[in-house]
């Protein structure tokens, strides 16, 4: 992985972290030469964020964010606000299927 690519990603990890939207999901990072927080990463393919959730009755819910290569090519922080916005999206989807969009 290129130096800047790395130095990048390294960048959308802390971001990420530091805008974690709520203390009961799970993130996952699948990032090689970043960040692999999951022992079931796959590390042959494009990188990847897995969000976990899970419900006061258990059931588990889960949502992969692919890290594309146009992707890559935003600045760290707009790839941070755009992974953000899609765990927005999967706790919005989450609250409508449990709750009843409450």
């Amino acid at each position: 992985m290129e130096k800047e690519l790395k130095e990048k990603l390294e960048k959308v990890v802390e971001l990420v972290s530091q805008n974690a939207i709520d203390p009961d999901l799970e993130i996952e990072y699948c990032i090689p030469e970043v960040a692999t927080t999951s022992d079931k990463c796959d590390v042959t393919g494009e990188p990847y964020i897995i969000v976990k959730y899970v419900t006061e009755e258990h059931d588990v819910h889960e949502r992969k964010i692919k890290l594309r290569k146009n992707y890559l090519e935003k600045s760290p922080e707009d790839l941070a606000n755009l992974i953000t916005f899609y765990i927005e999206q999967f706790m919005e989807e989450i609250d409508s299927v449990e709750y009843g969009g409450e």
